[in-house]
Formats: structure tokens, C-alpha cells, sequence
């Protein structure tokens, strides 16, 4: 694994009305190197940060629901990140577009989304768990998916 002195680059895209940027898949190596174990506590740790949230209207009302769901978050970027079809295999195709449709999600919701995910990866990249490369291709595909999730103007 290699960490350099290199910054990340957390800046995000733009929202623009309409435009569904191609989605590039983080890197396998992010997952190989931070383990199923890892995610499911990056994801536990974001869901935590969700449920605090202003935006948290948007997801489940309890604690139990909002892990069960970070849960089922977990299952699917093990997915996207080259692991085991564990979203497949409990909920069928992702189609998350149409699985998000029924939620309200803004421009400036999907800003708060990133901006706590970006929050929940630090442990990750204090520990050095995963090569920046890695770490930044899959904050690339946070950047470009969540555009795709906005359905609802500002």
C-alpha cells in the first residue's frame, strides 16, 4: 500500500439539473485494504453522523432502523467495491435511483450526505487503512453517485 504526502481532494462536483455524469467504480483495492469489517463500521459511523443530522427527516426515524439501513448501505458498497453480492443476494438489483426516488433529496441535502461521509472516512485515512489512491477513487465515486440520487429542486 502506498500513502504519500499527496492531499485528497474532497472537493465536490456541482450539482446541475439533469446531468448524470458517467459513475466510475471505486477501486477493489479500497476494500481489500480497509476489509468487509472496516466498511460496515465507515458506514456505521456515517449513519451515526446521518441520524445527527439536518437532513435526517430523510432517513429512518430510530436508531435501530438507521443501523439496520446502514446495514444494507454496507452490503452495497461491499458490492460496488468488487466484494461479495450481499445487496443482490438480501434486496435484488441496486436501481438506486429508483429506490431513492420516494425521498425527498435535495442539492443541498446530497452536500450534507457528502460532507458527513468525508467525516465518517477520516478514521480510515488517520490509520492509513487505505492507499490515498484508493481512498480517493472511492470518494470519486461518492462525489458522482450522489448526483445521480438528487431528485427533488432546491
Amino acid at each position: 500500500m502506498q500513502f504519500t504526502t499527496q492531499a485528497l481532494n474532497f472537493s465536490i462536483h456541482p450539482y446541475q439539473a439533469g446531468s448524470r455524469p458517467p459513475v466510475t467504480k471505486p477501486n477493489p483495492e479500497f476494500l481489500q485494504e480497509i476489509g468487509e469489517e472496516e466498511m460496515r463500521a465507515l458506514l456505521e459511523r456515517f449513519y451515526t453522523k446521518l441520524h445527527q443530522s439536518p437532513i435526517r427527516e430523510i432517513f429512518p426515524p430510530t436508531i435501530e432502523e438507521m443501523k439496520s439501513a446502514g446495514d444494507t448501505s454496507a452490503d452495497f458498497f461491499i458490492q460496488i467495491c468488487g466484494g461479495p453480492d450481499y445487496f443482490n443476494q438480501r434486496r435484488g438489483a441496486p436501481q438506486m435511483v429508483k429506490r431513492h426516488a420516494p425521498f425527498p433529496i435535495t442539492p443541498e441535502a446530497r452536500l450534507h450526505w457528502l460532507c458527513l461521509f468525508e467525516e465518517a472516512l477520516q478514521p480510515i485515512i488517520k490509520e492509513k487503512q487505505s492507499s490515498e489512491a484508493n481512498i480517493q477513487s472511492f470518494w470519486n465515486y461518492l462525489n458522482t453517485f450522489s448526483l445521480w440520487m438528487v431528485n427533488t429542486p432546491a
